[in-house]
């Protein structure tokens, strides 16, 4: 047995030391085994709370997969962090492709986000090069190009963790990751439903592709991910 002496000591010693470990055990139990502030679980980094303009949303939000209409410049000035890292899966297959490919380089280098490029040319490879843009781990990935909708929506009900976004194109059953910004004249929604009577490639034009990644975006940044949103 050791010393009172001792023994007083070591009792003098532990207490300190089982308080810091009960304030530990009682911290705020959100922050319980979370990633660092800044990252997320996968490694990525996740952004700040983000607030749109009035009249972006509705005050009830849309259901899953429904549909609606911001007003006109309510996303104005909203842009994620800077670093943000996104990946821009394009098939690059035809002119509108590359208006709205082009619109995501330019808002990507305007707003200082991580653009990492990824060109789905063969459509044997599809699905391998929207499994290459998840495994970027990339905070969100934008995809171009009406030939990846079949293929996307066969891989992202496996990847709930990573945000997509589609511009000029919607998947006709989209899961939670996956938002839309859409328009009359685009909204093709896979060979299965085929291109809506309105299609019209003329539609594509610089400033309405401009328009749609930032809709998009917003979207996606305050919370309203698995939806479609509509622009006028």
């Amino acid at each position: 047995m050791l010393p009172r002496t001792t023994t007083t000591v070591a009792v003098a010693l532990a207490a300190p030391l089982l308080a810091l470990l009960l304030t530990g055990c009682g911290a705020d139990p959100d922050r319980a085994g979370a990633a660092p502030t800044g990252s997320s679980p996968t490694g990525a980094p996740t952004a700040a709370p983000v607030t749109a303009g009035p009249g972006f949303a509705p005050a009830t939000p849309p259901p899953p997969a429904g549909t609606f209409t911001p007003s006109p410049g309510s996303w104005d000035g909203v842009a994620p962090e800077s670093g943000y890292r996104v990946v821009l899966l394009t098939t690059e297959e035809d002119a509108a492709t590359r208006v709205l490919s082009d619109a995501v380089r330019a808002w990507a280098e305007e707003v200082d986000a991580d653009l990492t490029v990824i060109e789905a040319d063969e459509p044997h490879a599809y699905v391998d090069r929207i499994q290459e843009s998840v495994d970027e781990a990339a905070d969100l990935v934008v995809t171009t190009g009406e030939g990846l909708v079949d293929a996307l929506a066969l891989v992202t009900a496996s990847h709930l963790d990573r945000p997509f976004l589609l511009v000029g194109a919607e998947l006709a059953e989209p899961t939670a990751n996956v938002t839309a910004a859409d328009w009359t004249g685009a909204a093709f929604r896979g060979e299965g439903l085929g291109r809506p009577a309105t299609h019209d490639p003329a539609s594509f034009t610089p400033e309405r592709a401009a328009r749609a990644v930032r809709v998009g975006v917003t979207a996606v940044l305050t919370g309203h991910s698995g939806t479609v949103v509509w622009l006028d």
